[in-house]
């Protein structure tokens, strides 16, 4: 229990210290509640700045407890004894809290109270607090002021860099990619992070995507087709690697269907780049110097689709070959049922129609068949 704080004699300084210190190893140690106990008694017991400390101890032990409403009760304790050091750390330790709760009202005013609290290391992380909250209201003006300052406070350079990410994440989904980079930049100078690094190059694709695409908008076709198609490949496969595979499938097949004969050509020779081709042999069977498959594997490079494709092949492939296995296991009456089962495994899949045409016409051809 609590002592009386109006009966119990005041600790001193050393003494009230001293308990801090038994509290927290007890605390790490996982003994909660007799951490809290000492804490409780500190808190009421000692003078401004160990209560303060003492009663922002008893918080967090109370949070790890599963007692949020005791922790933001100690937290308010804590902030009220005005502190320099502990009400501020107080305040943010109570912001946290509120936000994960989705108390936003709450997480507010704690965010602001460490401002006026003097913020110290922590007034960038406020700022940075307000600055979402306010976004997430639809006030971006005061979001704005709020992101500025975040962005200016050097005393934590964790926490500017955090609030650089994140406010160059949201930029860059609005397509604002000159303030997303200058976010970059100021957090990338206060502290380097893998998480920036990103950024910065998410940043560089989508300005490549930029100058590629103005490229394309330019469509000099008639004076450099060479660049016009190879433009619209870069723009097509950054605009993949961004997960925009809609869009660079219509820039394929826009340059698929050019205007310009020589940019068609070029366009399907860059999109076909690696593609198997047939053999002499093969061409002269399919007489037309192409595979069956070849519109199936063009259509899966220009929609980024390739791996559901390979997928499909390998599924047909499996359950020809198990259809076969087990006709085989069971004998000669079971073999031709299980071929006319394996046969029809592929009319499930987009190209199943096309395989079964080809193999028609090359049994045409060798004369086993009409």
């Amino acid at each position: 229990m609590t002592p009386d704080s109006s009966t119990a004699p005041a600790l001193d300084d050393d003494t009230a210290a001293s308990l801090c210190d038994q509290a927290r190893d007890l605390a790490e140690a996982g003994h909660l509640d007799r951490a809290a106990e000492l804490y409780a008694r500190v808190a009421a017991q000692a003078g401004p700045h160990r209560s303060a400390q003492a009663a922002l101890g008893l918080a967090v032990v109370r949070e790890r407890g599963g007692s949020t409403e005791d922790a933001r009760r100690a937290d308010e304790q804590a902030i009220a004894t005005g502190d320099a050091e502990f009400a501020p750390r107080a305040a943010y330790h109570l912001a946290l809290l509120c936000e994960r709760e989705g108390d936003a009202a709450a997480a507010a005013e704690a965010w602001q109270a460490v401002l006026d609290l003097g913020g110290g290391r922590y007034a960038a992380a406020a700022h940075h607090g307000l600055a979402r909250l306010h976004e997430a209201h639809g006030d971006h003006e005061a979001a704005l002021g709020h992101w500025r300052r975040a962005l200016e406070d050097s005393d934590d350079p964790e926490a500017v860099a955090e609030a650089a990410r994140d406010l160059a994440e949201r930029l860059l989904e609005r397509g604002e990619t000159a303030r997303a980079a200058e976010a970059v930049a100021r957090g990338l100078a206060v502290r380097e992070t893998p998480a920036l690094r990103l950024l910065l190059g998410a940043l560089h694709v989508e300005q490549a995507i930029a100058e590629f695409d103005a490229v394309v908008a330019q469509d000099a076709a008639e004076s450099d087709p060479d660049s016009t198609a190879a433009a619209r490949e870069l723009l097509a496969r950054l605009l993949a690697v961004r997960g925009d595979a809609p869009t660079a499938e219509r820039v394929w097949h826009d340059g698929l269907a050019h205007r310009d004969a020589r940019v068609a050509a070029l366009v399907r020779a860059r999109l076909r780049r690696g593609l198997p081709e047939p053999a002499d042999e093969e061409a002269a069977e399919t007489g037309e110097g192409g595979f069956w498959w070849d519109p199936y594997l063009e259509a899966a490079v220009a929609s980024d689709s390739t791996p559901v494709l390979t997928g499909e092949l390998f599924a047909a492939l499996s359950r020809i070959c198990a259809l076969l296995e087990a006709g085989q296991e069971a004998g000669a009456d079971r073999a031709p049922a299980a071929l006319a089962e394996a046969l029809r495994v592929p009319d499930d899949y987009v190209w199943g129609a096309a395989l079964r045409g080809d193999v028609r016409e090359r049994l045409r051809r060798a004369g086993h068949g009409r």
